[in-house]
């Protein structure tokens, strides 16, 4: 039997900071005048029909916080970026991208965090984005406030701000080190609420510290505060490891990713709910609980259930039932 590794995870987020900071690997080579990825997908849209969506990945400085699961530091610059950098990003990506109705503006932080984007900027910015319906920023509930009014009212369309609440488990929530609580994850929603913006939020399948068996039932407990908080749309994430540190955690028993199986109810879950769309992120989704011939077909169905927003039946998979494997 192979022993696992003894990990003490730090109790006070100082030392979780340096813990984290001490496992990672190296950065990727990203410029300050270009967006480290974009593309044009497929989503839902508020109105119930299938939308083209302009996803910009803009290269930007790290966040402040170092959450123990995060790896998109991996594409961020060690300094802000000059004032009209993030504008030349915008016009790379959108002499590239196809016409879509919305844009997602994600920057590996926050948005309205000013050592991120400069709010000087704002107005440039928002000059590149008078053709778009609806805007979709992340941003740390940290950051959420005066800003986010300023920069709207700089926009035609509606603006909607995705906020990560990762897990509504309040003792798992402050491991993940994202120095937030339900409570302030709560008062900012509130905020964007009272001032007419949507909210989008981030829910983490299967976080690390938390038991495999108690997965689907937090998943599903999440999703429901995000719907409690006025969430628009809610994403589920699988987690992943690939940081360092949640290598170091899994080899502890700390963190495994989640099974296919848990994903997929706490995704019917939500889509049984009304007023909230509900999306299953599929990037590089780990193939577990299911064989090579019925996850083709379960990766397609859940591509699917995204874009109408309705469980679809259930595949049944004869190979990996007779296998014990779960279908």
């Amino acid at each position: 039997m192979t022993s696992r590794a003894a990990v003490t995870f730090p109790e006070t987020a100082e030392e979780r900071d340096r813990w984290i900071l001490s496992r990672r690997p190296a950065r990727n080579p990203v410029h300050a005048y270009e967006p480290y990825a974009f593309f044009t997908e497929e989503e839902c849209g508020p109105s119930g029909n299938a939308e083209p969506v302009a996803t910009i990945f803009l290269t930007n400085r790290e966040c402040p916080f170092r959450c123990t699961m995060c790896d998109l530091w991996k594409n961020t610059l060690l300094a802000s970026v000059p004032s009209d950098a993030i504008s030349a990003q915008l016009d790379f990506a959108f002499r590239r991208l196809p016409a879509a109705q919305t844009v997602k503006l994600y920057n590996s932080g926050s948005f309205f965090d000013p050592r991120a984007i400069p709010p000087g900027d704002y107005l440039e910015i928002a000059g590149r984005l008078q053709k778009f319906e609806r805007v979709i920023v992340e941003c740390h509930p940290a950051f959420v406030g005066d800003a986010c009014t300023r920069f709207r009212g700089l926009l035609p369309g509606r603006l909607e701000v995705a906020m990560g609440l990762e897990t509504a488990h309040p003792a798992v929530l402050q491991k993940l080190n994202k120095r937030m609580t339900l409570e302030q994850f709560t008062a900012a929603a509130d905020f964007l609420r009272k001032n007419d913006i949507d909210l989008r939020v981030f829910i983490l399948v299967q976080p690390p510290f938390l038991a495999a068996s108690d997965a689907l039932e937090w998943a599903i407990r999440s999703l429901d505060f995000a719907r409690d908080c006025g969430a628009t749309a809610a994403t589920l994430i699988p987690t992943r490891g690939g940081n360092g540190a949640m290598e170091d955690l899994s080899q502890a028993g700390l963190f495994k990713p989640p099974s296919l199986d848990v994903l997929e109810r706490a995704f019917e879950h939500g889509l049984r709910q009304r007023g909230m769309r509900t999306f299953a992120d599929l990037w590089e989704l780990p193939n577990r609980g299911a064989c090579e011939q019925c996850f083709p077909q379960r990766l397609s169905r859940l591509r699917a259930m995204n874009l109408r927003q309705e469980p679809l039946p259930a595949i049944v998979c004869d190979v990996c039932r007779q296998a014990g494997c779960g279908a």
